[in-house]
């Protein structure tokens, strides 16, 4: 049979590294080939290709319709973004079988992905996956399958007004045990803008006033939130991303976070355009209280792939093209520093000396050169006497000069 001569019979994809898969853009070309190793000559009926993607989800749930009677209700749904078939050795008009020989055979194949496609994610009850699958045919042979996944990246640009505009946030709530009132605990957080891309650091500007008799604990975190819909129904998933803690606040006292730091570790991008699943994020800042519930203050988070311009994006707005670090103005003095004396940065002397014209032998053979051209330095010249008297008139014959000229 074919499958005692076959040695191998895999898909090799342009550009993916040996363990990993291959990344791709929507509405870049993926190309490859099938590679087919025979120990002897075979009979093939047909060599064909699929390349397909999709999103999926599926989850259970338990429900009761009584005291003694329950049952399992099942939900899934399923988006079809890929579907592109190939034949990359059809069977002869006469109906034969080709015979290959014995060696390696290759059988390349390209195609073209969609300009919309999803990111490619793997969650608890659903997934976005892209693959490419050939199909080995011959006569009175069981089917021979080969597949390989590929991994396709949806671009996000932060560069972009909305996710360049601040977000902000305050929330207070109210201590309590047995009906009794402890005081007030608020808090006030802001992040420079709703965009961010994996390894950057959010610096997180804070201020949480603890009015309580007891001390409490400020916390934050960068929340992953994963929705599933099927049949009208949504399930969700929450993971914590990466945390920090802050230092415990005494009673009746407040703590200010001055752009604490908290980075992104390596993690999906945001999935906000797929009916079925979503991917989004958020950073959470939240205030432990002993006796009664947390404080939780919540700012929307977009994880993009394409990281900040240092000067904006070209889609930005005119503010945000050409918006940049002022903190540097806060260490500039209200009042300017008076500029030196004169006689305290030179003197008379050595100003003479620095005024007058170098001599031509020590220029040299520079007055030979082509691009000779010799400026004199100015060397801090003595402003003259003042006198209200003018020293230069200007005579009736000359007409005065524009100063706009």
């Amino acid at each position: 049979m074919i499958f005692d001569r076959l040695k191998r019979f895999s898909i090799v994809l342009e550009g993916a590294e040996r363990d990993g898969p291959a990344a791709f853009s929507p509405g870049q070309a993926v190309s490859g080939r099938v590679v087919l190793e025979l120990a002897a000559a075979a009979r093939i009926g047909a060599l064909r290709l699929r390349a397909m993607g999709a999103a999926r989800v599926h989850w259970t749930e338990s429900r009761s319709a009584g005291s003694s009677t329950a049952y399992t209700q099942s939900y899934s749904d399923q988006v079809e973004f890929l579907s592109h078939r190939d034949t990359l050795l059809a069977p002869p008009d006469n109906g034969e079988a080709t015979v290959l020989q014995a060696g390696r055979h290759e059988f390349p194949f390209t195609f073209q992905l969609p300009e919309t496609l999803v990111t490619s994610f793997e969650g608890k009850h659903g997934s976005v996956r892209y693959w490419v699958k050939a199909k080995l045919h011959r006569p009175w042979a069981t089917v021979k399958k080969a597949k390989k996944e590929f991994t396709v990246i949806e671009p996000i640009d932060i560069n972009t007004p909305t996710l360049l505009a601040p977000q902000a946030g305050a929330k207070e709530k109210l201590a309590r045990a047995w009906y009794c009132s402890r005081g007030q605990v608020s808090v006030t957080a802001k992040i420079d803008r709703k965009g961010y891309t994996p390894g950057e650091v959010i610096p997180i500007f804070a201020e949480i006033d603890n009015c309580t008799s007891r001390a409490v604990v400020p916390k934050a975190a960068i929340i992953q939130t994963q929705t599933f819909v099927a049949r009208g129904t949504r399930k969700q998933k929450r993971l914590v991303v990466t945390s920090i803690t802050g230092d415990s606040i005494p009673a009746g006292k407040r703590e200010v976070w001055h752009g604490r730091a908290l980075k992104i570790p390596p993690v999906g991008p945001s999935i906000l355009q797929c009916r079925i699943l979503q991917v989004e994020y958020s950073l959470k800042v939240c205030v432990d209280i002993p006796g009664t519930s947390k404080l939780l203050l919540e700012l929307p988070l977009v994880i993009g792939t394409i990281p900040l311009h240092p000067f904006g994006s070209r889609t930005s707005s005119v503010s945000s093209q050409y918006s940049v670090n002022l903190d540097w103005l806060s260490s500039i003095p209200e009042q300017p520093e008076a500029p030196p004396e004169y006689s305290a940065v030179v003197s008379s002397p050595e100003a003479e000396q620095s005024l007058a014209p170098p001599c031509r032998s020590e220029l040299g053979d520079i007055l030979e050169g082509p691009f000779f051209a010799y400026i004199q330095e100015f060397r801090f010249r003595p402003p003259p006497l003042y006198s209200e008297v003018d020293p230069n008139p200007q005579s009736d014959g000359i007409r005065p000069r524009c100063m706009t000229c």
